[in-house]
């Protein structure tokens, strides 16, 4: 099939359309975009900047992707936006460029950003995450593959959310949020693992039981927090993936581990 593009939609010159894009009513397309083969926007969407779109993506209406970063220590250049496959962004979301020339906010594939979400810029988003409406990302923060937020989180700049984490609605993150746990409240602390996720997502009992174990060690034991991770590392199961996984995400944390709550 060939690009369909309705004629009260704009593309400026430049501008890249791979096979089967199609572009709703006025829609726009700037002149620095790449879309990938079967991107769809819907009427008013709109791509901008230095923004590249892998194939199947969705952008439904007043969506604009790829906007200039609201960092104002943004002085010039190119920064830009890399999304991958199949992503869905749903009405009014925004995604902004990096600050730095050169840089890029990125996004993985398979996403579904839902209505009124924000990511601003140099952030870093996996795969396969849901955004519920109204989810706002701070500057320079990472979510890694397989991460649910609710409406109306709140993720602090330069936090992290690892991976098959869930961030309850209206939370707000102030501190890195292992993988695998329930955070709510604000500030959001830990409450539970993602039994239920973790199951969607196919993890085995062996494995569910390794989190449960983790969880366990760093929340219900009475630990400080020094002693918790000293206690992973020293556990029989330290080299499974599970505790592997937090072990890491724990050493490379800068703004520190949510607390437990009850």
């Amino acid at each position: 099939m060939a690009v369909s593009i309705h004629p009260t939609a704009i593309v400026e010159p430049g501008a890249q359309l791979g096979v089967d894009v199609e572009l709703g009513a006025y829609a726009f397309v700037g002149a620095g975009v790449q879309l990938g083969d079967g991107t769809r926007l819907h009427h008013h969407a709109s791509v901008e900047g230095r923004t590249s779109l892998g194939k199947a993506c969705e952008i439904f209406p007043y969506a604009c992707i790829g906007g200039k970063t609201q960092d104002l220590k943004f002085k010039g250049g190119a920064p830009g936006l890399r999304v991958g496959e199949r992503n869905v962004f749903r009405e009014y979301v925004t995604i902004h460029a990096a600050t730095y020339d050169g840089d890029f906010t990125v996004i993985g594939s398979g996403n579904t950003i839902l209505a009124y979400s924000h990511i601003a810029h140099d952030c870093v988003v996996g795969d396969d995450c849901v955004m519920s409406n109204g989810t706002m990302l701070a500057g320079h923060v990472t979510i890694e593959d397989h991460v649910i937020i609710g409406g109306y989180g709140g993720v602090h700049q330069f936090c992290r959310i690892g991976a098959y984490a869930m961030l309850s609605a209206t939370a707000k993150l102030v501190q890195d949020l292992p993988p695998f746990f329930i955070a709510d409240g604000t500030p959001a602390v830990v409450r539970a693992f993602n039994k239920v996720g973790l199951e969607r997502n196919g993890h085995e009992p062996v494995q569910i039981e390794r989190v449960k174990q983790i969880f366990r060690i760093l929340y219900r034991d009475g630990l400080n927090r020094t002693q918790a991770l000293e206690r992973l590392a020293a556990h029989p199961e330290a080299a499974s993936a599970e505790f592997a996984r937090v072990i890491a995400f724990a050493d490379k944390s800068e703004r520190g581990i949510v607390a437990g709550g009850v």
